[in-house]
């Protein structure tokens, strides 16, 4: 973002706050950030790294609810295939596939959380998310994903399915100042 203020100089505004970064040293099956200040408008979780089981996948939670109050539409394709489904009513929000187990990246996820601290409308999420060539879910996707709560969220955590992700994934939580 670049503000141009009455005279025509030009400065640079921060717009991603860093909030904390988990790299793990050791693999884990959950990953929680905890205690997060309603100080944005809106959150960005970046997450590189994978799991230790091929054709696992990743997912969230808010705010320690194990309820069927979350709602996903998945988009994705490789170049060749494309697919895309929509669940209600699940326990958490699919993010993304890892694939190919214990390689050095497999997978990428970039998630937006969108009026995270509001506590008169659902949170919807939106995430991007990828694979690399040679794994079992090559390709992109796009996911959009919804929290059927009006509280903020304090706490995310991030969920390997059937396996832990593995050591040195990173998951950065940064947030989006007004």
């Amino acid at each position: 973002m670049v503000t141009v203020s009455p005279s025509g100089n030009t400065t640079a505004a921060v717009t991603y706050t860093p909030i904390a970064t988990n790299t793990l040293s050791s693999a884990a099956s959950t990953i929680t950030f905890s205690s997060i200040s309603g100080a944005y408008t809106d959150l960005v979780l970046v997450i590189n790294g994978g799991t230790s089981v091929n054709d696992s996948w990743a997912s969230l939670r808010f705010n320690s609810d194990s309820g069927s109050n979350y709602s996903i539409t998945r988009m994705n394709g490789n170049g060749t295939t494309a697919y895309s489904a929509r669940s209600s009513n699940q326990t958490r929000i699919f993010i993304g596939y890892d694939a190919a187990p214990n390689t050095a990246f497999q997978f990428n996820s970039i998630v937006n959380i969108m009026n995270y601290s509001n506590a008169t409308t659902y949170k919807t999420v939106l995430t991007r998310d990828n694979s690399p060539a040679g794994t079992s879910y090559p390709g992109a996707a796009a996911n959009v994903g919804l929290w059927r709560s009006t509280s903020a969220i304090t706490t995310i955590t991030l969920i390997s399915n059937t396996s832990n992700f593995i050591s040195g994934s990173t998951f950065s939580l940064y947030g989006i100042g007004a």
